[in-house]
């Protein structure tokens, strides 16, 4: 009968480590994409219910993002913050942007809107948050990388 020794014991430890390590890597990355994607589609899902606030009470209703904070507050006027580690910005119309870190996004009662978009980024994902200036519709694209 043929016993291990310490050396394919330890090599056998180091494997298994190596392998735990690689997969704990793995699903951390795999939360952290979840929990951004999750945040730009509870961005894009306050941006459609400012827009149905707009058309539903006949009357101009605003987004607002705040990129050096990191919040955005839609027409129920609740501030909600952007998970950290997430870079946010906002291309809108010139009107609706102050020159400082705050960017507006107006629906009117018709459903259209000054349009806009809004870039979030981890690393090197990014995921856009369209606003159509003509119908107000609201898309989000995740570009997997820099465009």
């Amino acid at each position: 009968m043929r016993a291990f020794t310490l050396l394919e014991m330890l090599a056998v430890i180091i494997l298994i480590a190596i392998a735990a390590v690689a997969v704990a890597i793995s699903v951390n990355h795999g939360l952290a994409s979840a929990r951004i994607n999750a945040a730009a589609g509870e961005l894009a899902a306050t941006l459609r219910a400012t827009r149905t606030q707009a058309i539903m009470h006949g009357q101009q209703r605003i987004f607002q993002v705040d990129t050096q904070q990191g919040t955005y507050r839609g027409a129920d006027q609740r501030d909600v913050r952007l998970p950290k580690g997430l870079d946010l910005s906002v291309t809108s119309a010139a009107s609706d942007t102050s020159g400082g870190a705050i960017a507006r996004i107006r629906f009117f009662p018709d459903g259209s809107s000054t349009g806009g978009r809004i870039t979030l980024r981890s690393g090197r994902r990014e995921w856009h948050i369209n606003v159509s200036w003509l119908t107000g519709a609201i898309s989000v694209f995740d570009t997997g990388t820099h465009t």
